[in-house]
């Protein structure tokens, strides 16, 4: 685990806490030794704080991204939803805003990572799943749409296999904040803006999308 955070005390309090899990964690204070780490050690996953000296947190994430998807969770002190949600925009698996608790990171760390290691949802035979013209492997994590791939973040690859093993269901944010994140308490403008990019990567016409549907008054639902 890398954590990118200049505060000295939320960075050894978030460290010991994944330390007793079992991670090995390495701490960056400013941004850009944080990306110089991330380039260096190859981390599994990255609690990156937006603000930082030297370069801030976003900046540090559009550059990390430009080289990888490891999984980032943001860390954010500012509790304006209009924040929260830039960091989502943006392509982050998910945010915390501080003051937060340390076992609710080190769980939201956990979730992510199980999410990398096997398929969501119900078991299933196959590990290739298709509607149409999207297929999505579930060993190698990789989506083509229309024979092209797309490049998904791990939450943005967990929603869409979740859709494809349940297709015609209509579900609501709760449910897909529950069943996909495993988050039963939460905020469900992450499932909007997850919705939201992923029909910018696999619609023809995101503002008419014809897979992934709204049912007004329930939620989402996918349609081959």
């Amino acid at each position: 685990m890398l954590v990118v955070e200049d505060d000295p005390t939320v960075a050894e309090v978030v460290a010991r806490y994944l330390e007793r899990e079992g991670f090995q964690v390495i701490v960056a204070d400013d941004g850009l030794d944080g990306l110089n780490a991330a380039e260096s050690q190859l981390p599994d996953l990255v609690v990156l704080d937006l603000m930082l000296p030297t370069m801030d947190g976003h900046e540090v994430f559009r550059r990390l991204r430009l080289r990888s998807r490891v999984p980032v969770i943001m860390l954010t002190a500012k509790a304006d939803e209009a924040d929260r949600i830039l960091g989502l925009e943006v392509g982050a698996d998910d945010y915390v805003v501080k003051p937060f608790s340390p076992r609710e990171l080190t769980l939201r760390v956990k979730t992510i990572l199980k999410r990398t290691s096997g398929p969501v949802g119900e078991s299933i035979d196959s590990d290739l799943l298709e509607a149409g013209q999207i297929r999505a492997d579930l060993k190698s994590r990789e989506v083509w749409v229309e024979d092209r791939p797309a490049t998904l973040t791990v939450m943005e690859f967990d929603l869409l296999s979740f859709f494809l093993q349940n297709q015609g269901r209509a579900f609501s944010r709760e449910a897909l904040l529950e069943r996909v994140w495993g988050y039963r308490v939460g905020d469900t403008s992450t499932v909007t803006v997850h919705i939201r990019r992923l029909r910018e990567k696999i619609e023809t016409d995101p503002v008419s999308p014809r897979h992934l549907v709204t049912v007004w008054g329930t939620g989402y639902r996918f349609d081959a």
